[in-house]
């Protein structure tokens, strides 16, 4: 769609089964198969229910679900209030937001296709991949409750004029038997590896986390429940880290190792259910940032208590340490919110830039913020491999799957002093660095404003 122009509105319908695909439904005697089969599900959603939330993901407005004869009867009255209405088959498929998201950024009629490298073998270059969007919406809808299958309406509308659309990389996979469900159930799970992600997280996080979100994906428990129990998780390991006893400091490291396994799990959980929401992305972000600014202060009290001061009775190191802490932290916690939400509209603090430039708007004569491509860093030729890699591997230390073991290691070995005054130093750098981005990115408001009322004039 181009920029300015208003965005036609969608309604969809999903043609289900109301069980297990024929060839995959549990079998009776006669090797007959049985009528009332339980909904097949795939990382803990039937294949309709998570055709109806990639509908509702990629902006239908309205979802008929079609399981049955009767559904089809009541499609003929349905009339939907949309300009364009968007057709997913989930009977025998599973279905992800890539199969439909380059149907509605196309205008028109627009008939997802297999491409040329696609993520299941059952579909050749080119051939119908299930899903298609029309702008004949009466049309499309009496075909579908006349009893005509998707596909040839798809192939009726190619050859008057619809053009095809590759769906992108993990968009669907056949589910008509217990192989092809496991495929699919794995091409899912390849979504939950973030490109953020480091070597700890890859090798110490995830491969823990997905084991525990296999289990919790096929229970009720919502990825907002997880945030909760992180929550709970991370006040009990404060309050056992802000105990005098080092041994009390160690296991509330340990639990606070804990509270990020299960924090993985919450927007895992999100993303294989298509559950994500602006609010639970900043009730995750929320307690993120509270367990690392209280688990610095826990062990700075930690501190306290343990040694108690030591430079003069009217001066405690430890207590103006944490001020130090709590303030730089305050700092950075405000300089970044402020770019992540200004400039890449995140509640993720990953998505931070640390330079922003003035560029031309979508309309003629506005202008934007826009990220600058972070280059790498040129390292002499003649610094030895190993130094080469141990620089390039230096910005994990600050990441915080990196802190949280490194802490816990640290503290076991009785260095929870250090722990404590490297996380304080941290923290002033970090502030000093994003209050410097902060200041510049200011500046650039400044002149963005200018220029717009110079446009406006």
């Amino acid at each position: 769609m181009r920029p300015g122009v208003p965005v036609p509105s969608i309604a969809a319908v999903v043609l289900a089964a109301p069980g297990a695909p024929a060839a995959y439904a549990p079998r009776g005697k006669g090797g007959q198969p049985i009528p009332k089969a339980e909904p097949l599900r795939v990382a803990g959603l039937s294949l309709a229910e998570r055709a109806c939330r990639v509908a509702r993901r990629v902006g239908a407005s309205e979802v008929f679900l079609v399981e049955t004869e009767q559904d089809l009867q009541r499609l003929q009255g349905w009339r939907p209030r949309a300009d364009r209405l968007l057709v997913l088959r989930a009977q025998d498929q599973l279905v992800h937001p890539p199969l439909v998201t380059p149907l509605v950024e196309q205008a028109g009629t627009v008939v997802a296709v297999a491409p040329r490298t696609a993520d299941a073998a059952d579909l050749r270059e080119g051939e119908y991949a299930g899903a298609f969007i029309s702008d004949r919406v009466q049309a499309t809808l009496a075909a579908l409750a006349a009893g005509r299958g998707d596909r040839a309406i798809a192939h009726e509308l190619l050859a008057t004029g619809a053009v095809t659309r590759p769906h992108g990389p993990i968009a669907r996979h056949p589910v008509t038997c217990p192989k092809e469900r496991a495929a699919a159930e794995q091409l899912l799970y390849q979504t939950l590896v973030k490109p953020q992600d480091n070597i700890i997280a890859r090798a110490l996080f995830r491969p823990v986390s997905l084991a525990m979100t296999r289990v919790l994906v096929a229970t009720p428990v919502t990825p907002n429940q997880l945030t909760t129990v992180t929550m709970i998780l991370v006040a009990l390991g404060l309050w056992l880290t802000a105990q005098p006893q080092p041994s009390s400091a160690i296991l509330g490291s340990l639990v606070i190792l804990l509270s990020n396994y299960v924090d993985c799990c919450d927007g895992e959980i999100a993303r294989l259910k298509l559950c994500s929401s602006r609010l639970g992305a900043w009730y995750d972000t929320i307690v993120d940032e509270l367990s690392s600014l209280g688990y610095m202060l826990a062990l700075g009290w930690h501190c306290h208590l343990h040694a108690g001061a030591r430079m003069a009775p009217a001066f405690d190191p430890w207590l103006a340490a944490m001020t130090l802490g709590a303030v730089t932290y305050a700092i950075s916690l405000y300089c970044v919110y402020f770019n992540i939400i200004l400039v890449a509209r995140s509640a993720n603090s990953q998505d931070y830039v640390s330079r922003v430039e003035l560029a031309a708007g979508a309309r003629p004569g506005s202008w934007e913020l826009r990220p600058v491509a972070q280059k790498p860093m040129a390292l002499p030729a003649s610094w030895p491999r190993w130094m080469v890699a141990t620089v390039g591997w230096l910005p994990n230390m600050i990441r915080r799957d990196f802190i949280v073991w490194a802490s816990l290691l640290l503290v076991t070995a009785g260095l929870a002093k250090g722990v404590f005054a490297a996380m304080v130093a941290g923290g002033v750098v970090t502030a000093t660095v994003v209050l410097l981005d902060h200041l510049q990115l200011r500046a650039q408001l400044g002149a963005l404003r200018e220029r717009a009322g110079l446009s406006n004039a």
